[in-house]
């Protein structure tokens, strides 16, 4: 069952790339006491993720953050250390890394997909949401092979 709005986010581990290196996290305790711009990409690298997705939210993070986010969080069914290679590559220190290196999030939240046409095999979606201590206020779903609606330019057009 997909998560929506209203939803409470379910507690699962995911592990945050830090510069000391992964930090295993529950996802119930992470988004606790918080508003969160949660975005989710099919894969570190990829091409759509890395020329548009990220460096979106890298460009309007000041701007997400002077609508009152705390935090801004992407999150791939990849592990720790690419996610941390990914925001060395392309990201900024306003951008935390979760991994979903087994994909229990992705899972837990509805919002898998197969990418075995490409060798990806299962990944989450591409998704954006606003998380505010652990609830979900704002969810977009793109449609397959679609970039719009998780833009960080749709999310502050929604705030």
């Amino acid at each position: 069952m997909t998560i929506s709005v209203g939803d409470k986010l379910p507690d699962v581990k995911m592990v945050k790339a830090t510069e000391n290196g992964p930090e295993q996290v529950s996802s119930a305790d992470y988004f606790k006491g918080k508003k969160v711009a949660l975005f989710s990409v099919p894969g570190a690298f990829t091409p759509t993720c890395s020329a548009k997705h990220l460096p979106g939210y890298v460009d309007k993070a000041g701007d997400l953050k002077s609508k009152g986010v705390d935090e801004i969080v992407a999150t791939a069914v990849n592990d720790a250390f690419v996610m941390g290679a990914w925001k060395s590559a392309a990201g900024s220190e306003d951008i935390t890394m979760l991994a979903d290196g087994n994909g229990d999030f992705a899972e837990a939240v509805g919002l898998t997909m197969d990418g075995s046409g490409f060798g990806l095999g299962k990944r989450g979606q591409r998704y954006s949401m606003v998380v505010e201590d652990g609830v979900v206020t704002q969810l977009n779903v793109e449609a397959p092979g679609d970039f719009s609606v998780s833009s960080a330019e749709h999310m502050l057009g929604q705030m």
